[in-house]
Parts: C-alpha cells; sequence; structure tokens
C-alpha cells in the first residue's frame, strides 16, 4: 500500500526542498559487482541468472529504509513494500514490463519470477505493481559488454534503476559492471553506497 506523508515528518525534509523540482534530480552512481557465486548457482541449479540478480537487489534495497519512499508528482509517498521490474521479450520479439514483488522468502521470489514473466510473455501484457509497491528498475543489456548507463530524467518516473550488460571473465572470477539512478529526494549517495555494498554481501551468500 502507498500513502501520502508529509516530507517534513521525514529525515527526507531537506532534500524534498531542494531536489523536487530541480531540471535534473537524478543522480547516476556505478559499481563493478563479482558475481561469480551468482554465475556458480545459476549454473549448478539451472536457474536464471538475471532472477537471482533480481531477488537480490530486492533483498539489498530491503535493508535501506529510503527504498520505501518515492516523490510520485508533487508529492512523497512512503510504501510497505518493495517490488523489482524486469523487462521481458514477449512472443511477438517486444518487450514487456514484470513486476515481482520482493517479501524475503526466496522460493517464492523464483515461483513468482517464473510464473509472472512466462505470463507477461505470452500475453504481451505489463504486470504493474506501482499502485501498492515501490518498484524498483531493471534493464539487462546482454547482447553486449557495458561500461554503464546513464538513464534519462522523464520528469514522470522518479523509480530507482539499475542497468548491465554482459557479464565478464576475469580470470576465474565474473564481473559485471551496473549504473544505479536514483532520485536525489528518495536517497543521498551515501544511502545509495549502503544499497550497493548490501547488493554484493547479498550476491557473495544467496546459496
Amino acid at each position: 500500500m502507498a500513502r501520502e506523508i508529509n516530507p517534513n515528518d521525514t529525515t527526507r525534509a531537506m532534500a524534498f526542498e531542494l531536489w523536487m523540482k530541480a531540471t535534473n534530480p537524478m543522480v547516476t552512481v556505478f559499481k563493478t559487482l563479482d558475481v561469480t557465486n551468482l554465475i556458480k548457482m545459476s549454473r549448478k541449479k539451472n536457474m536464471k541468472f538475471n532472477m537471482l540478480l533480481d531477488y537480490c537487489i530486492g533483498k539489498a534495497a530491503a535493508g535501506v529504509k529510503e527504498f520505501y519512499l518515492l516523490p510520485v508528482g508533487d508529492k512523497l509517498m512512503q510504501y510497505d513494500t518493495i517490488a523489482v521490474n524486469t523487462i521481458v521479450m514477449n512472443k511477438n520479439g517486444e518487450v514487456n514490463s514484470c513486476d515481482i514483488l520482493y517479501a524475503g522468502d526466496f522460493r517464492k521470489f523464483y515461483r513468482d519470477y517464473m510464473k509472472y514473466t512466462a505470463q507477461v510473455a505470452k500475453t504481451c501484457q505489463d504486470r504493474d505493481l506501482s499502485v501498492e509497491s515501490m518498484v524498483i528498475g531493471t534493464s539487462a543489456i546482454v547482447e553486449t559488454e557495458l561500461d554503464g548507463v546513464v538513464g534519462m530524467n522523464s520528469g514522470i518516473f522518479h523509480n530507482p534503476f539499475l542497468f548491465w550488460g554482459k557479464y565478464r571473465k576475469k580470470w576465474f572470477r565474473y564481473e559485471l559492471p551496473i549504473s544505479f539512478q536514483f532520485h536525489h529526494t528518495q536517497m543521498d549517495g551515501a544511502h545509495a553506497g549502503r544499497f550497493l555494498e548490501n547488493l554484493q554481501n547479498e550476491i557473495n551468500r544467496i546459496k
């Protein structure tokens, strides 16, 4: 569920004043992740790499309270839940959007991911949870290696967003450069840094 809150009752009051009407309030940071553990788990258990990474993204975000806030229009909204979005290639060779609720249970996330991405691919209809959940966007351009992506400021959608390309093999490890874009009203660089550290930790410990 989402509800409007008074920014002055939150730690984001000053950021709300500074950034809500800024020409470009979006910030993009870059980090190279060690995804060796995800590659091994993907191959061993025959699970999709992007599903595993999306789960880790949800779990890492759940540990940073700022992810439960989001500027929507000219309001600051607070959410009770987080969802992770993934882009799905549909049966017509086009793309659709699919939101997966993060609830902390890996088996449930896995089942939901497989069920709803297949459903979206078949029906060519987006699955949108943005009314009730704060949605983290993701986009994987797996055809090529990327050093980074700078997203756009649409002025409409202020959701945090992660981009990545093809992972790289470096000796006996695998690396994945990612770009993380967020609205400065929602969080500061320190919060983004904590999330990215959480993400690396969740990647290392998932099994």
